[in-house]
Parts: C-alpha cells; structure tokens; sequence
C-alpha cells in the first residue's frame, strides 16, 4: 500500500503517482466519508488526461463519460443488483480507469473475481490535508 498526505493544491503528486502506478485498464474504487473528496481527485485525474470539461459527480446520472477512456461512476443511490440490471457491469469491459465512488466491498469482491484490475483508494481527511492510501485489490 502507498500513502501520499497532500493538500488539494498538491493533488498533482497523488495522479502522477497514479498515472505511473496504475495499469491503462483498472477499476478503481474511491472510498471515503462524504465530503473527503472523491469528486475532486476525480478531476484532477481528469485535468491530468486532457479532460477539460466541467467534472461533477454523476450521483443522479449514475455514470459520466470521458475522453481519454476514463468513466466515473457514483453509487449511492442504487444496490449493487440495480447496478447490474441497468446494464453498468458491462461497461467495465471498455477500456481505461473506472473510478467509482460507493462502490461496497460486495461489489469489490464480485468485480476482482470476474478478472478486472481493482483496486482501492481511500481518502481521509486530516486537517486541511488528505490523506490518500492506494492499495490493489486481490
């Protein structure tokens, strides 16, 4: 597991540790209380693949879509069969990073299982700072 403490002013060294860390495919689960900033990593790992439209968490949406093969999910408004009867399992099979925030460890165990790279980043906020544990799943 890697540890990076940043404020959000230094959220770059999180996603450049992330951008030579993670494989070009990989479903990434954000984990973390409200508010500890999940969305915002999400953009920033957005600004840093060329992505320069507004991101927002998808929690009405369910799911927004980016160039630069990256997908952002946010699940918690719905159980993980809603999730696959709409059909969002599926879309993990295209290509590049799949962040999803409320994702539960049910989900985590049944997606590490169907054969996708997991893994986890945990957000906790200390201070003014956050602290950012990235870990992959097995």
């Amino acid at each position: 597991m890697k540890e990076i403490i940043a404020s959000q002013d230094q959220l770059n060294v999180v996603v450049e540790y992330l951008n030579d860390t993670l494989p070009a495919d990989a479903i990434v689960f954000l984990t973390g209380n409200l508010a500890a900033g999940k969305t915002t990593l999400t953009q920033a790992i957005a600004r840093s693949k060329g992505i320069v439209e507004e991101v927002t968490s998808p929690t009405f949406s369910l799911q927004q879509c980016y160039e630069g093969d990256l997908y952002h999910y946010d699940l918690y408004r719905i159980e993980n069969h809603e999730f696959m009867e709409l059909g969002l399992f599926e879309e993990f099979d295209k290509a590049g990073w799949h962040l999803i925030e409320w994702g539960d460890d049910a989900l985590k165990d049944f997606v590490l299982h169907a054969g996708y790279e997991v893994y986890t980043i945990t957000i906790t906020p200390i201070e003014n700072q956050r602290k950012y544990s990235i870990e992959k799943s097995h």
